[in-house]
């Protein structure tokens, strides 16, 4: 019981901390028809805003991921959350000056820290509950931010209308300096809760334990060493990552495209489109991130209990289908469907419970050491393809409207393009979330046929299963066992004074394992106990690793082509920011009066 209680102070200090971005990312959305009107923005400049926001995301999700590797999490959440407080000031400090320059600087700075407090969260979440319920502990992390999101979304515009239109700027700086807070209370308790529910600890962690037990043990800080250095993660170790993690990666551009730009456009499609109030579209717009906050722990109730991949692969299948048709059913003429209800109902729930399948399959693709930076790589690229959208998506509207002076039909008529695009990337988003599907049960497959073979050869062979293993694997057997030694069970280890020794960590030995692993006869091939009471560790191909100097050149291929797609986003937004961005004087003839 004590454990547990200390897991769910983890987990609610995890949560606390995302309050505060995911309510100030949502803000701008119900206000784009106001900023319009009174501040003169064009659809550019408001797509800029929001690409400002995503536009470090395509880089700091995969260094926040290193960086919690070689920082640690508490050091990592305390620049991300100072990060996204300054940002949020100068939004304010832009929105009171009505300068949209200012505004995107400011959204420039919030996006810094956005995607690093993120995946420290995740981390956080994983490092707790990867063997105590994952699934339904990390559907709860990310349900705090999501109905986070869906107040912000509610409530934007009315306290605009009620409290004068810098009440949302205000409200989310005050929520950001709150999450704040509870960051400095998290990394006070933190020694006290990793200590008391014995999780492993991080590479940071373990270089710090080993300077402070140098003066103790010269060769328990050495073992200490050699552990911090196996788990630390290099940039070019991306590369190494086998076919199913690039596909992943190519999702996640995808479902960036379709998910992140639809949700801030979505109020003004609806007004536009079905000639609503602006109060009226905010509203049902806002219901858009509601599915989220009960689809979340019923999902990752479904995965804690099954456990099976198909079952993954299959509800994300789903979840591209109903995203389509909400795409199909604003793309028809308004005066058919009379009613955008229908699509906003099969968007909350199709994209309600994806982006936790984002997060859940993670630990099927690679080795746990490898969770933060494959975490990191896919907020990456799936911000970029975000980056990228919205900021095209802002362009193709101006060259269909201009304004507020533009005619009510050609307003219309910008956003039938625009659904369509949605709808055609919705597509992509399927058949690659099947190729995936058939890529992983592949792997899976093969595996299952090497364990076969190890089990035919295992009585010609002593007792050991996998006579075959290369070189490369018996090395990967030998640092496993080293260090699995390490820790209490080693006669060397001595606790401190007034510590407990710690229960025997089995970590290292399920360090190439995927975290939640599979049901199926498919992933019947784990370690398998031999003769002298070792154990054999599932080699690079079982471990979603790259099993094959091919293999290992097209991740190279592959990484090159993200950087290029990264390098891309920047040159847009740069190129269309210079061109684009006006000042209050160019925008207006005249200055607009906007109550305080």
């Amino acid at each position: 019981m004590h454990v547990f209680s200390v897991r769910t102070l983890a987990l609610l200090c995890a949560c606390s901390l995302s309050i505060g971005s995911h309510y100030a990312s949502y803000i701008l959305g119900p206000l784009k028809s106001r900023l319009a009107r009174e501040m003169g923005t064009s659809n550019t400049e408001f797509s800029l805003l929001i690409s400002a926001l995503s536009l470090n995301s395509t880089w700091t999700p995969l260094v926040g991921g290193l960086m919690a590797s070689r920082l640690g999490t508490t050091m990592t959440s305390l620049i991300a959350t100072s990060l996204i407080l300054v940002g949020q000031a100068v939004l304010l400090v832009g929105d009171i000056m009505e300068s949209v320059r200012i505004m995107t600087f400011g959204m420039f700075i919030f996006g810094l820290g956005v995607s690093p407090l993120a995946v420290v969260q995740e981390s956080i979440i994983v490092r707790f509950f990867k063997n105590h319920g994952l699934g339904l502990s990390m559907a709860f992390g990310l349900v705090v931010g999501k109905f986070s999101s869906f107040i912000s979304a509610r409530t934007s515009y009315p306290l605009s209308e009620h409290f004068g239109p810098r009440a949302p700027f205000v409200v989310a700086t005050l929520l950001a300096a709150l999450s704040f807070i509870m960051n400095l209370v998290y990394i006070s308790v933190s020694k006290w809760l990793i200590s008391s529910s014995g999780v492993e600890l991080e590479a940071a962690e373990l270089h710090h334990e080993a300077r402070s037990r140098l003066t103790e043990s010269v060769s328990e800080a050495q073992a200490l060493t050699e552990v911090a250095a196996k788990k630390t993660v290099h940039i070019s170790d991306v590369a190494k990552l086998g076919d199913v993690f690039w596909a992943y990666i190519g999702i996640n551009v995808i479902c960036g495209a379709i998910w992140h730009p639809f949700v801030h456009l979505a109020p003004n499609i609806i007004e536009r489109r079905y000639h609503l109030t602006e109060l009226e579209a905010s509203t049902v717009s806002s219901y858009l991130l509601v599915g989220s906050t009960f689809l979340y722990p019923i999902c990752g109730f479904i995965i804690d209990r099954l456990k099976r991949g198909p079952t993954l692969h299959m509800m994300f299948v789903v979840s591209s289908i109903l995203t389509f048709f909400c795409y199909a059913w604003l793309s028809l003429p308004p005066n058919t469907t009379h009613t955008p209800i229908p699509a906003i109902i099969s968007y909350a729930v199709g994209q309600g419970f994806a982006p936790l399948l984002l997060v859940i399959l993670v630990p099927t693709l690679v080795p746990s050491k490898y969770i933060p930076t494959t975490l990191g790589a896919h907020k990456s690229l799936e911000q970029t393809g975000s980056t990228i959208f919205q900021t095209l998506a802002g362009i193709l509207l101006d060259t269909h409207q201009s304004g507020e002076t533009a005619p009510d039909h050609a307003k219309q008529a910008g956003y039938q393009p625009l659904l369509v695009a949605f709808g055609m990337l919705n597509l992509v988003q399927l058949f690659g979330i099947m190729g995936l599907w058939s890529l992983d049960r592949s792997r899976k497959r093969q595996v299952a046929r090497l364990h076969d073979d190890d089990e035919y050869d295992e009585p010609n062979t002593g007792g050991r299963p996998g006579h075959g293993h290369t070189p490369a694997i018996s090395e990967s057997h030998s640092l496993q066992c080293r260090d699995s030694m390490v820790f209490p069970e080693t006669p060397s280890f001595t606790p401190r004074s007034g510590e407990q020794p710690d229960p025997p960590d089995t970590t290292m030995e399920e360090e190439a394992l995927p975290l939640l692993s599979s049901n199926d006869s498919d992933l019947s091939a784990i370690a398998t106990p031999s003769q002298d009471g070792d154990l054999d560790v599932l080699d690079e191909f079982q471990s979603g690793l790259a099993r094959s100097t091919t293999e290992v050149q097209r991740g190279h291929i592959f990484a090159a082509l993200s950087l290029v797609l990264i390098t891309s986003a920047w040159m847009l937004f740069i190129g269309t920011a210079l061109l684009k961005l006006r000042s209050s004087s160019d925008r207006k003839g005249e200055p607009t009066v906007r109550g305080i």
